[in-house]
């Protein structure tokens, strides 16, 4: 099986949550992706995720986790974290190094916040910590994108706004495509998950974060805003920051030593 790829799901509460497991390493690594989850969950990407973490595979067993099938209202990053703890007790996760990436590293704030003896060490990506006026009218726009339904809008403009015009370039053509494939049939999933980004708030928590930290991100970020990563790092006592010059939201992707730099700081 390639990399050790399967993707499986767990019961959690009166719903379920979709996971995928890939590596041979002995140390788990929880990834926690971002707000693409409330559009498509992991089910079905076993293959792609574990070519996508190849760089972790000999060292981690890397479980990559979706949120909760079905969200009730008001359903709080903070809700989030706790699904995230109960899933990995499931699995018999006891301790983990953490991946947080953009909502995902919400979800990992709470995570290290609140159950900090699951938490080996912590990667927060491309995320925030607090509400700005970026965060606000750029997610908003998407919640109104996601009401009308008007779905080729919405993922041309996430796209657009998560990178360089030089790698935006490079999807342009394939956009029409992109935007006719993978069309939900609700979208109040990806919605309930939006707006728990608006009302994420966990700024004067995070020097309750004790787990070795790396904060990574880019300094052009059009999504969660400037200086988001820099005022995270300054509030966790053990942090250390990557801030990649003239990249935003698609670092983790722009970024040639981005998964390099955090593979070593895991290790």
């Amino acid at each position: 099986m390639f990399y050790k790829a399967e993707g499986s799901r767990i019961k959690i509460g009166n719903t379920d949550m979709d996971y995928v497991v890939s590596g041979c390493g002995k140390q788990p690594l929880v990834v926690i992706p971002g707000l693409s989850d409330g559009l498509k969950t992991v089910k079905g990407q076993a293959l792609t995720l574990a070519a996508y973490y190849k760089k972790f595979s000999k060292d981690f067993r890397i479980y990559t986790f979706s949120r909760k099938n079905s969200l009730e209202k008001g359903y709080s990053t903070r809700d989030m974290a706790r699904d995230q703890k109960t899933a990995m007790e499931i699995l018999g996760i006891k301790k983990a190094c953490v991946m947080g990436i953009s909502q995902g590293g919400m979800i990992s704030q709470y995570l290290a916040i609140d159950y900090p003896e699951i938490v080996e060490k912590l990667v927060i990506a491309v995320s925030v910590s607090r509400p700005n006026p970026t965060l606000d009218e750029v997610v908003n726009s998407w919640i109104n994108m996601a009401e009308t339904k008007d779905y080729k809008k919405l993922i041309i403009d996430t796209m657009y706004k998560t990178y360089t015009k030089k790698h935006y370039n490079k999807y342009k053509p394939l956009l029409p495509i992109f935007s006719r494939i993978g069309k939900p049939e609700s979208f109040e999933r990806f919605i309930i998950q939006a707006k728990a980004c608006l009302s994420h708030n966990a700024y004067n928590e995070l020097n309750m974060i004790k787990s070795p930290v790396l904060v990574i991100g880019g300094d052009s970020d059009r999504v969660v805003g400037k200086n988001t990563s820099e005022e995270m790092a300054e509030r966790i006592e053990q942090s250390k920051l990557v801030l990649y010059k003239e990249l935003g939201h698609g670092s983790y992707e722009e970024a040639k030593d981005f998964y390099p730099k955090v593979k070593d700081f895991l290790l």
